[in-house]
């Protein structure tokens, strides 16, 4: 009779753990891994993109902290003191850098201005705080037929096998209110975490954490070295990764053999994108059997044959490249799918 009174306890407390991780388990249990860039991927820039609250925010940035001036009122715009190339397909701590050298002229010290980067996007993300949504989504908006593929992805291809974020090279608070303010993180696609990634917490927008890689996670700082537009996004896709499989360790509650990450693809419009994608092939912190792909979308600034040209040779199970026709991106919902490997 004691042993059956002992068994109905132990039953009784093991049959909420079971539960649990018969629940959870499944619910986090990734094999791939989709990555999304935001600017020309999943969200078009018209004209006044620049007077939007992230366009400002860069000229407001390096004002408040370098310059030590709060009047940003008369500041050139980001198109009119850079060359598009230092800008399109770069990151946010980038531009900053870029950008001061421009402002500052001869008192630009890239060492100081380095140090500030984190200062810099900090007051960045604060300036854009004080907008509202109109002012987030100025210039900008959801490309035609993503919302409603990214309401499929949630709802058809969400069980527990694939994981969803975002790859970009905008600060990750800034990346939050412009999911937010363009009803793209309402879709429920993106991958929700639980506590914050990185260390950081972005007051007002702690309530809808995903998961990805952000600029805020990494600058080089190399601002003449044009290769780091897309290394600097390489590493923001390893960081993306690495909180991929740390969500699923975290859930399991073990360390996983980081071969049960099968395949990562990467979407995005800009040879960054595929330049990036590919660099993490050689990443040192690849996991050992990951399969690396990128859907090169032209519905941005450049053509097919510019992301096909970079693209290279196909490596069957290590590099799989897929560059769709002109003008179709992830909008095109079974075309799009088809390419990710989902149908």
């Amino acid at each position: 009779r004691k042993e059956l009174l002992d068994w109905n306890r132990m039953q009784s407390f093991l049959l909420p753990l079971l539960l649990t991780y018969l629940l959870l388990v499944p619910a986090i249990s990734f094999s791939t891994l989709i990555t999304f860039d935001v600017d020309g991927t999943l969200v078009s820039s018209s004209p006044g993109w620049e007077q939007g609250a992230h366009g400002r925010s860069f000229a407001h940035a390096v004002n408040k902290i370098l310059a030590r001036d709060d009047n940003s009122d008369s500041i050139k715009t980001i198109p009119e003191l850079l060359e598009k190339h230092e800008f399109h397909g770069s990151t946010d701590g980038l531009i900053l850098l870029r950008l001061a050298r421009k402002m500052l002229g001869s008192s630009f010290d890239n060492d100081l201005a380095s140090s500030k980067v984190n200062d810099m996007m900090a007051e960045m993300f604060e300036f854009v705080s004080k907008c509202d949504d109109g002012e987030v989504s100025r210039g900008i908006a959801p490309l035609p037929g993503v919302l409603n593929t990214l309401q499929t992805l949630a709802g058809e291809y969400n069980n527990g096998s694939v994981a969803y974020g975002l790859v970009t090279g905008n600060v990750e608070g800034i990346a939050r209110r412009k999911m937010r303010a363009l009803g793209i993180h309402d879709t429920g696609a993106l991958t929700p975490l639980s506590r914050p990634q990185g260390g950081r917490v972005w007051d007002g927008v702690e309530d809808i954490r995903f998961l990805g890689g952000f600029g805020s996670d990494y600058c080089s700082a190399c601002i003449d070295e044009p290769e780091r537009n897309h290394l600097d996004r390489g590493e923001q896709l390893a960081i993306c990764v690495q909180r991929c499989l740390a969500l699923k360790e975290e859930a399991m509650g073990k360390s996983l053999d980081q071969r049960l990450l099968d395949r990562l693809v990467h979407v995005g419009d800009a040879p960054a994108d595929i330049l990036a994608a590919k660099s993490y092939v050689s990443h040192p912190t690849k996991p050992p059997n990951l399969c690396v792909s990128v859907v090169g979308v032209a519905t941005g600034s450049y053509s097919v044959d510019e992301l096909e040209n970079l693209c290279e040779e196909t490596i069957p199970g290590l590099w799989e490249p897929v560059v769709l026709e002109q003008g179709q991106g992830v909008g095109d919902m079974r075309v799009f799918l088809n390419a990710c490997g989902l149908v």
